[in-house]
């Protein structure tokens, strides 16, 4: 019994104590015409606070740019790389002290993703992929890095054919042999499933089966609730679903307790004419409820206990991106830093204060002359205090016209509304109930600590963090309801009856 005990506690504090809280991270690709700097890229990560970013690469320069911020990394095996790889154990050795042992600890990297969705996109590779994460992994053994490193590798939904009901999905069984090895390998090595899911495809793709307010996490009538008629599960949206139907499908091979990274998620903003659904609004609804969703800290109806945590897809716009205009235009910021649309961390459920502060911001893809006139009079006429955004001071960064035109904004609207002033500014400014304020620079009306953002437009980032009493506090409520959950049942009843519903 006590071995059994011990057990029990070395998988849940390896495999589950990173699963304590969801995070949101981003993707950043580079395909793009004017790519920032590494220096201006991380730069950008700081000012917003953004605090996990996944490579599509292992770019030096980023890498070496991102040392010293305790930004968490995630490095990518490129497709072309897997190949090398899965057929040499002295490449994949290679390939970790280049790119992975030549940076830790000063870069905060932490996982390793082998190849992006190999296989669809490689099949030929697919004998070779498990043996190419076993190499990487071995080599991090050797480094002594394998305690703080994880390897995975993304899939895609295309490989679970029928993804709903999510009780009955399952792999392609094409792929169950390998598929069963790289679960195995993620078992053994208290890693975690990488997927990559985009409810956006899925609706397209669905042909108007599903609604679109299941697609963008908006409450659906009663009329149109979506409910797994095994499991009597309820599904709020589709973003949850497809993270049950993969976790059943894992369970239909006989495997349990495997964490779920969403590597990549999003919505497109803008795209052609035959992509009636790739609109700003869309991607705006979709973003911001996906981050108030991963931040419940919960997983899906049959994981309730196991948050998802989520890169968005993506930082940039990839301008030289072949395919369709949306495949253009996933990005969350433009590359002088400013926001494509408004996106917020703010989680009402989280954070109850400052619903009722109304903060006064600029427009994002305002006209630049009326935004510097308007600038130019909130600083003079207007009589804002400016001192904050001037070089050196709290609020400089990041240096773009929308983030000062902000706060100069809003520090003029906090000192006149009460008085009859506007928040119109020729246009271009417009009002939030979301706190543009970071760590470093707080807004005019900011509670300092009742609101959090990722990318909040402009110039803004999450707030300070929970006092260290509060964090350990919520940290062992949390530890203790998962040991309660994952340890002690277990021990009384037998493991096949704590499925949570992924039972056909």
């Amino acid at each position: 019994m006590l071995l059994e005990i011990w057990l029990r506690l070395t998988l849940f504090f390896g495999i589950f104590s990173n699963a304590l809280g969801g995070f949101i991270g981003i993707n950043i690709g580079t395909d793009i015409s004017n790519l920032p700097s590494a220096t201006d890229i991380v730069a950008i990560l700081k000012a917003r606070q953004i605090t996990n970013v996944r490579l599509f690469d292992a770019d030096a320069h980023l890498l070496n740019a991102l040392s010293n911020t305790s930004i968490e990394v995630m490095v990518s095996v490129t497709n072309e790389e897997v190949l090398g790889i899965g057929e040499s154990p002295s490449a994949a050795a290679a390939w970790i002290n280049k790119n992975v042992a030549a940076y830790v600890p000063s870069t905060n990297i932490t996982s390793i993703s082998v190849g992006s969705e190999v296989l669809n996109s490689i099949p030929n590779a697919a004998p070779i992929l498990v043996p190419a994460m076993n190499y990487l992994y071995k080599a991090l053994v050797s480094s002594d890095l394998s305690h703080r490193v994880k390897v995975s590798t993304p899939m895609s939904m295309d490989i679970i054919p029928r993804p709903f009901p999510p009780s009955t999905a399952s792999f392609n069984t094409t792929w169950n042999s390998t598929i069963f090895q790289i679960l195995q390998f993620i078992r053994n090595t208290n890693s975690f499933y990488m997927l990559n899911a985009y409810p956006y495809y899925e609706y397209v793709k669905s042909n108007g089966i599903f609604p679109m307010d299941y697609a963008l996490f908006r409450p659906l009538s009663s009329v149109k609730q979506i409910v797994d008629p095994y499991t009597l599960f309820r599904y709020n949206s589709m973003f949850e679903a497809l993270v049950d139907a993969t976790y059943c499908s894992i369970e239909a091979l006989n495997f349990t307790r495997i964490p779920i990274v969403m590597t990549e998620t999003g919505w497109p903003w803008f795209g052609g004419s035959n992509e009636p659904d790739a609109t700003l609004e869309n991607a705006q609804t979709f973003n911001e409820n996906l981050i108030q969703r991963v931040f419940n800290d919960s997983g899906p109806p049959s994981q309730p206990t196991i948050p998802v945590n989520t890169y968005i897809y993506e930082l940039f716009n990839e301008d030289k991106r072949p395919g369709p205009v949306s495949e253009k235009n996933w990005g969350v910021l433009f590359t002088n830093g400013t926001a494509v649309y408004p996106l917020s961390l703010s989680n009402s459920d989280r954070n109850s204060a400052n619903s009722s502060t109304v903060f006064c911001i600029a427009k994002p893809g305002a006209d630049a002359n009326k935004l510097q006139n308007g600038l130019n009079w909130a600083c003079g006429p207007g009589r804002a205090n400016c001192k904050a955004i001037q070089q050196g001071q709290p609020c400089y960064f990041p240096d773009t016209l929308q983030s000062h035109a902000s706060y100069a904004y809003n520090d003029y609207y906090q000192k006149m509304h009460s008085s009859g002033g506007s928040c119109d500014f020729d246009g271009t400014a417009t009002t939030t109930t979301n706190d543009p304020s970071s760590e470093s620079c707080k807004f005019s009306g900011s509670l300092n600590s009742s609101i959090s953002g990722l990318f909040p437009a402009p110039a803004s980032g999450p707030v300070a963090p929970l006092s260290g009493s509060s964090k350990n506090s919520a940290y062992q409520f949390s530890l203790w309801a998962l040991f309660l959950t994952l340890v002690w049942l277990p021990l009384f009843f037998p493991l096949q009856y704590l499925c949570l519903g992924c039972i056909l």
